[in-house]
């Protein structure tokens, strides 16, 4: 969060950083964002993938069925070397698709996801493509469940199918991001201790007793950007289980610090607080290299736990983002 300080008097001025959602319209959200991405996303989607999805879901993890040989028609990059040179003819590799997948989404709604300065929140960005995603998996007659973590808690959806489901699934994140605090614990919600990503990982890792699809969607920031972080370890072990796939939310004001003179920012994690001058040129030089430090560990951890990336900034909309995201699934089948 940021905060202006008058060169004249001395007050602090909130900035205009942080759209905040009308609080009236809150009960109405969920079904309402699920009609608008309905109508915005699905039908450009239906446009390019004409009713199948499964590009979408699934990547290079599929099941070996058979062998066989080369078929004029046949992709080229589904040549099994190995059996071609033993046998001196041609050979494919055949796969068989899973018939039925269940995709979990484990969704970042901790104080870090409520910051945005260009067109929706982080948080908002998320839970776009929550609700997209849930529609795809109804529509292709999959299951979905979620597991949503804030400091107000760890909230668990359980699986389901349908457009009923989807805005389930956005009914219980919704009430998760709005309530600041747990006020005991209720059915799917454990204490606010499990307010983190490891700790939202671990849950998973623990309770998943089949493979699945997770979509694991946060800003993944590193509270020590020179360092592994805390919930790396997790994601290695959920990946070398399960096919996932990293869902980054990011602001572009988190990689660019704005010339505005003096701010002061405060942790929304923390709570802490401190003075910057922006116009300063060291302070420039030495936020950008953070910046530089904390995208080189994240691009390391990602790339070490072999999970696929879809990035998603606050200032696009999602669509074009989860077309090449798509095409690159795709094209490694």
């Amino acid at each position: 969060m940021l905060f202006r300080r008058s060169s004249k008097n001395k007050i602090e001025v909130t900035l205009e950083a942080e759209p905040r959602p009308a609080m009236p319209r809150q009960r109405e959200l969920p079904a309402e964002l699920l009609r608008k991405l309905e109508f915005r996303v699905l039908r450009r989607l239906d446009g390019f993938l004409f009713g199948d999805y499964t590009g979408f879901f699934y990547g290079p993890s599929l099941d070996l069925a058979e062998v066989r040989e080369y078929q004029p028609g046949d992709e080229v990059r589904r040549i099994d070397w190995n059996v071609t040179a033993r046998t001196g003819k041609i050979h494919i590799r055949q796969y068989r698709e899973e018939k039925e997948v269940t995709v979990w989404l484990v969704v970042d709604l901790s104080a870090s996801m409520r910051f945005g300065t260009r067109r929706v929140l982080k948080a908002e960005e998320a839970l776009e493509f929550v609700g997209t995603a849930a529609a795809i998996v109804g529509r292709h007659g999959d299951k979905v469940g979620a597991v949503g973590f804030s400091e107000a808690g760890l909230r668990v959806v359980p699986p389901g199918t349908g457009r009923r489901q989807a805005l389930r699934v956005l009914h219980q994140l919704y009430g998760l991001m709005s309530q600041p605090e747990p006020h005991g614990k209720k059915d799917g919600q454990e204490k606010a201790h499990s307010a983190s990503l490891e700790y939202a990982l671990e849950h998973v890792a623990k309770t998943l007793k089949h493979r699945a699809l997770l979509f694991v969607i946060s800003d993944f920031l590193n509270p020590q950007p020179e360092q592994e972080p805390p919930w790396a370890k997790q994601l290695r072990r959920l990946a070398y289980r399960h096919d996932v796939v990293a869902v980054r939310i990011f602001d572009p004001a988190e990689k660019e610090l704005p010339n505005a003179g003096e701010l002061r920012m405060r942790d929304p994690e923390s709570g802490e607080e401190i003075w910057l001058d922006t116009s300063d040129p060291r302070v420039r030089r030495a936020h950008a290299l953070l910046v530089q430090a904390r995208e080189a560990m994240l691009e390391r951890t990602l790339r070490a736990a072999q999970v696929d990336v879809l990035n998603l900034s606050t200032a696009q909309e999602i669509v074009e983002p989860l077309l090449k995201f798509t095409l690159r699934r795709r094209g490694r089948r």
